[in-house]
């Protein structure tokens, strides 16, 4: 027996709701990023591996020349790979709609252009350019908006990391799918997205490249990119499948008289 085409709507709708994990790992992450601010650390990790001469491991061949350089051209070599998967899937892409696709293509990118735009237009200079380590600048919070520390600035967010942070949009895409086999690549690719940008965040904090909370907040924006993409390409589909307006008569028609 068929369902009223009313009720058919509303499952259907139901269905695409995004599932409540979206918001719970949104307010995980917003409530480490804000704990973390909270409890000041920033400078006290700096100074285990900083000192008024500088930093170490700033120019450590690992950390500078594979952990920075390298991979930020693979993941250039990554994002091309994802744009062409787009129009020629292979893989594990073939079972992933080319809506679905374009959503985590689009997420990566307004991921990319929003750190980019905000580090841009930052006044927060890097640790390795305070005065503590050796530079001119003079410690300031983040939440220092609009106010100079004396330095170059442009190194709030962590830029580098988002080199993975920024391909977050290709996990929440299949956490939300309805197939369970989707949704388990999904945690494991974002448990694989946020280990590497961790790896990446901390081996810039080692150089003295960037405060551990820059990177945190490179997670969450670029989360929040993504999940807004997400969002305003569900609302797109959900209108595309709201079926035509029906007439009050074929209502009733389909509820008193399913078909069977």
């Amino acid at each position: 027996m068929s369902l009223p085409i009313s009720l058919q709507t509303r499952q259907v709708t139901a269905k695409r709701n995004p599932p409540a994990t979206l918001w719970w790992l949104s307010l995980v992450g917003l409530t480490i990023t804000l704990l973390w601010d909270a409890a000041g650390l920033d400078q006290w990790v700096m100074t285990q591996f900083g000192s008024p001469q500088g930093f170490a491991l700033q120019h450590n061949w690992w950390l500078e020349t594979v952990l920075h350089q390298w991979m930020r051209h693979l993941a250039w070599v990554f994002l091309a790979l994802l744009a062409l998967m787009v129009w020629h899937p292979l893989g594990f892409f073939r079972q992933v709609s080319r809506q679905q696709r374009t959503e985590m293509l689009l997420g990566t990118l307004l991921a990319l252009l929003l750190i980019n735009v905000i580090k841009h237009d930052s006044l927060i200079s890097c640790p390795w350019d305070l005065r503590l380590f050796g530079g001119v600048a003079e410690y300031r919070s983040h939440w220092s908006w609009g106010v100079s520390d004396g330095g170059p600035g442009r190194c709030f967010p962590g830029g580098h990391a988002s080199a993975a942070l920024a391909f977050l949009a290709l996990p929440l895409g299949l956490l939300t799918s309805q197939r369970a086999a989707d949704r388990r690549i999904g945690w494991w690719s974002l448990t694989a997205v946020l280990l590497v940008g961790a790896v990446l965040g901390a081996a810039q904090t080692l150089r003295g490249a960037h405060f551990p909370s820059h990177t945190l907040w490179t997670a969450l924006l670029c989360w929040t990119a993504a999940l807004l993409n997400h969002l305003v390409w569900r609302s797109i589909t959900k209108n595309r499948l709201r079926p035509a307006s029906i007439s009050p008569q074929h209502r009733s028609e389909s509820l008193i008289n399913p078909q069977m």
